[in-house]
């Protein structure tokens, strides 16, 4: 029992450059064991395989199958998990920032365990990560509500001893075990991977790991074309290094649309080809784009922080020759360069775009995916169901010459409708168009006789009919023969074609003629069968295979998957936002070509999976780079295809349902998934649509960066000005006999500030912004912030001046006068340059805030206004200033906001971006 054996083919991987690299060896050296182990088992006779999976015809007994669990375990694949909610709380509280206020806190506390600040940062850092978990939390609830499996039994056929008659039992999936006999029937999800022992007319739809629309055919005996016979007995021959596309080989994860079969299950679990897929894909997640970006920002500020803090504690204990003061100084100016609240804001922010998107049929996962998908500015797309509907209809009905012939479809008609045995895809197609057509209904005129069912070796069903001829008066009728099948098959049998109305001699030319109309709707990318006929001169009542002769050809059925309505529209509105598709499809060339065109995809040169195979890492990154159609693609190959897009700098979303997406769905930056995939898909996607849209994802990517833009709306105006304030205190302590704010004060002006910056999750974005990728730049921002916070400084500086003049604030008994009119200026222009810097345009004029951000500068306002007149005032350290202050306040802001506007616009002018 070789095959039996339990393998670990994921320790055969050669390790790679980064864990990444090491996870996609892994996935590929698995899945190529398995596929080279389940290639072997279709090469070989059934008897054979019956023999090494040590069972019989009659299935295993029921303690032989209760040994062989516990020998090999329960039947299923490893899934990745939620982790417990404990886990999840502590993992939305790991994030630098947040430890960076914790360490502040504890020294505030260090200090003073009565400082208001240390309840301030500690409520800050609480709500953040609660928030965050709490939002991750019950989406991650929601998402396994969406789990739902069409069927958790099977039927197996097992005994009760070695003499015992064998009987068919349902039993659960995860209870089948390697050597028992399965019995499918249309419907059946195949429980794991089997060898095919007898079949009739089975059709198995595999577009969860093939991604092909049509349903294939299986069959125990392997066809002509791969050198097989007609006999019944099943003598190898399967000549195939792709488990999938062998034809005697049923695999876990894909489900029976028609037919019966009986099979012996080969593996089980992780030994299944999907069980090898699945088993790459636990445990940590790469590192996506958001993550990266929010650590090099978050990093970029702490080092400034780092640097910042050290030249003002020395310069203050220089100068001042206080070192406890300037310590506790020092603390403050941390707190007040650090964005506190960055945290609290991502995770609103966040947690409201997932809410949003809620509304749309959209469930988030992990709330970082909602930036990612506002960066995405690559989407790699399967076709089936997203840009076609995921039905087979009848495309077109074509005479010998081309034409639609309403005849060829009459005749297409009457075969599927009197078939008895379980209609196919087509067959319904067929029934259906009719239907739609509003046709005459043609069957009322004849009546079964017999037929001759369709076989995997001849390729063909015929239905004969009795039709009745009016023509020849009652009582008079005739049979006719009509053949529906593979345009070869048919072909092969046809010796006349219907030619207008005529019935002429099918010479020679003819039948190339007729060949090449077929061969060129193929080339279209439809499924083409033919329809030939035959009157039956000596009517009786049985016919046979051997009646299947001197045909004469009507027409041929052109078949596909027809493109959706709206995917035109819905990929014209991705590309307006800078989103370039691309199709990686497991479907064929010409179909993958086919439906790209008919979509408005400019197709160029379709790149087949065999060929990503054949090139390195360097070389596929630029061929990804130029290609917009990979067609027949592995798992392992999509994954590749994903990862060489993002090394390239692609920020790559990746929608997809089946099992052979799952791979790409979590190496790309925003995996997407719908409700109906299967569990392994998304349980690999940050996102689930509740409908498969190209239309409400790209709604997604609207909300994503308005997220995104609404927090580096408040990156930017926090950290410039926070720089501006230190570089105000910077040129204060230096030239100033006092402290120019007490810590105190710096402490309330920041918590002021950051309440009022809670609103910004529900600031509007301007349109302009929402229409290209947004990513984080960790440069940019240094940039701006150098840039525009000295700004500020200017003007600190001239409120400096007033002060120290103007109202003679410039000894240490007024300190006080000083440091609450800097105080107030400093908190009123902070929270004014909120509305310059939201927008590129002029505010107020050109763009105005969402109400919410207007209130909340509103309140701002009015508490710096009023602290210094407030019973606070003198804990706080505040003076009441004198009227003539106010009109100087106003000027300044005025002057301050002037010269913010005039610097926006040269910045604009040079970097050619803003936020």
């Amino acid at each position: 029992m070789t095959m039996l054996t339990p393998r670990t083919p994921a320790k055969l991987a050669p390790p790679g450059r980064t864990r990444r690299e090491r996870k996609a060896a892994e996935l590929e050296a698995a899945t190529r064991l398995v596929g080279e182990r389940l290639a072997d088992i279709s090469a070989r006779p059934a008897v054979e395989v019956l023999q090494e999976t040590d069972t019989s015809r009659g299935g295993l007994t029921h303690g032989e199958a209760v040994r062989r669990l516990g020998l090999h375990g329960p039947n299923v694949v490893a899934q990745e998990r939620a982790p417990h909610w404990t886990a999840q709380l502590a993992k939305a509280f790991w994030n630098p920032f947040i430890g960076v206020l914790v360490f502040l806190a504890a020294v505030m506390f260090w200090q003073d365990p009565k400082d208001p600040g240390v309840l301030i940062l500690s409520v800050m850092v609480t709500v953040s990560g609660l928030l965050r978990f709490w939002q991750e939390y019950r989406s991650g609830r929601a998402a396994d509500a969406l789990k739902k499996l069409v069927t958790t039994t099977c039927a197996v056929q097992r005994r009760a001893g070695s003499g015992s008659v064998p009987t068919t039992l349902e039993i659960p999936m995860d209870q089948v075990v390697p050597g028992d006999l399965v019995r499918l029937a249309a419907g059946d999800l195949i429980p794991a991977d089997l060898r095919l022992l007898t079949s009739k007319d089975l059709m198995v739809s595999q577009a969860a790991l093939s991604g092909e629309s049509l349903p294939v055919a299986k069959a125990d005996t392997p066809p002509r074309s791969a050198g097989g016979t007609s006999s019944s007995e099943d003598l190898g021959r399967h000549e195939t290094t792709d488990p999938v596309e062998a034809d005697n080989l049923c695999l876990m994860g894909t489900s029976v649309t028609s037919g019966t079969a009986t099979g012996v299950v080969v593996a089980t679990g992780s030994d299944t080809w999907f069980g090898s897929m699945a088993g790459t894909l636990v445990g940590e997640r790469p590192q996506t784009n958001f993550d990266t970006g929010v650590r090099k920002v978050s990093l970029l500020l702490i080092r400034f922080m780092l640097v910042m803090v050290p030249v003002v504690f020395m310069i203050n204990g220089l100068t001042k020759g206080d070192w406890q003061e300037a310590f506790l100084f020092g603390v403050a100016v941390a707190v007040g360069l650090t964005p506190e609240m960055l945290p609290m804001v991502v995770s609103a922010n966040l947690a409201r775009g997932a809410v949003a998107m809620a509304r749309r049929k959209v469930v988030v996962k992990r709330l970082n995916a909602i930036q990612n998908l506002g960066a995405m500015d690559v989407l790699c797309t399967d076709k089936t169901g997203t840009l076609t509907e995921d039905r087979i209809v009848l495309d077109r009905y074509l005479d010998v010459h081309g034409d639609e012939d309403g005849e060829v479809l009459e005749y297409g008609y009457l075969n599927a409708h009197f078939q008895t045995g379980l209609r196919n895809l087509l067959d319904q197609a067929v029934i259906d168009r009719v239907n739609e057509a509003e046709e005459v209904v043609v069957d009322a005129r004849f009546t079964m006789v017999d037929e001759i069912p369709f076989d995997f070796a001849r390729r063909r069903m015929s239905v004969v009919l009795n039709r009745n001829s009016m023509a020849s008066g009652p009582g008079r009728s005739e049979h006719v023969m009509i053949t529906k099948g593979a345009v070869e098959e048919v072909l092969e049998l046809c010796t006349h074609m219907r030619d207008r109305g005529e019935t002429v001699e099918l010479t020679g030319e003819l039948r190339r003629r007729v060949t090449a109309i077929a061969e060129d709707n193929n080339r279209a990318g439809l499924r083409v069968l033919a329809v030939a006929t035959r009157r039956i001169a000596a009517p009786r009542d049985t016919y046979g295979v051997a009646d299947e002769d001197r045909l004469t050809l009507v027409g041929f059925l052109a078949f596909l998957d027809p493109p959706k309505a709206s995917a035109a529209r819905a990929l014209q509105a991705l590309a307006d936002k800078g989103i370039a598709v691309k199709v990686v499809t497991g479907d064929n060339e010409l179909v993958a070509a086919r439906v790209c065109a008919d979509v408005g995809i400019e197709v160029g040169r379709v790149v087949p999976g065999a060929e990503v195979d054949a090139l390195d890492d360097t070389r596929l990154r630029a061929l990804a780079a130029r290609t917009t159609v990979f067609a027949k693609v592995n798992p392992v190959q999509k994954a590749r295809i994903v990862r060489a897009l993002q090394a390239d700098g692609r920020t790559v979303g990746f929608l997809g349902d089946g099992i052979n997406d799952a791979a790409a769905l979590r190496d790309a930056d925003v995996g997407i998934s719908v409700d109906t995939a299967v569990d392994i898909a998304k349980e690999s996607a940050d996102i689930i649509l509740l409908e498969k849209d190209l239309t409400v994802l790209e709604q997604g990517v609207v909300q994503g960066r308005t997220t995104f833009g609404n927090t580096i709306k408040y990156i930017k105006m926090t950290a410039s000005s926070n720089f501006g304030n230190v570089f105000s205190v910077l040129v204060a302590s230096a030239f100033i006999p006092f402290q120019p704010m007490l810590a105190i004060m710096l402490l309330v002006q920041n918590l002021v500030y950051d309440i009022a910056q809670l609103a910004t999750p529900w600031d509007r974005m301007d349109e302009e912004y929402l229409r290209k990728p947004r990513n984080w730049d960790a440069k940019g921002i240094f940039r701006f912030m150098v840039t525009i916070g000295p700004v500020s400084s200017v003007f600190d500086i001239t409120m400096f001046v007033v002060m120290w003049n103007v109202f003679a604030a410039n000894t240490v008994g007024e300190a006080s006068l000083f440091q609450t009119g800097w105080f107030v200026e400093g908190l009123l222009s902070q929270t004014l340059v909120v509305h310059m810097i939201r927008t590129r345009k002029v505010p107020f004029l050109q763009s105005r805030a969402s109400w919410p951000v207007m209130v909340m500068t509103v309140l701002a306002v009015l508490t710096g206004l009023w602290l210094p007149f407030s019973p606070l005032a003198p804990a706080l350290g505040f003076t009441a200033l004198p009227a003539g202050y106010f009109p100087w306040l106003a000027g300044v802001l005025l002057a301050y906001c002037t010269l913010t506007q005039l610097v926006k616009t040269w910045y604009v002018r040079r970097s050619g971006t803003w936020l």
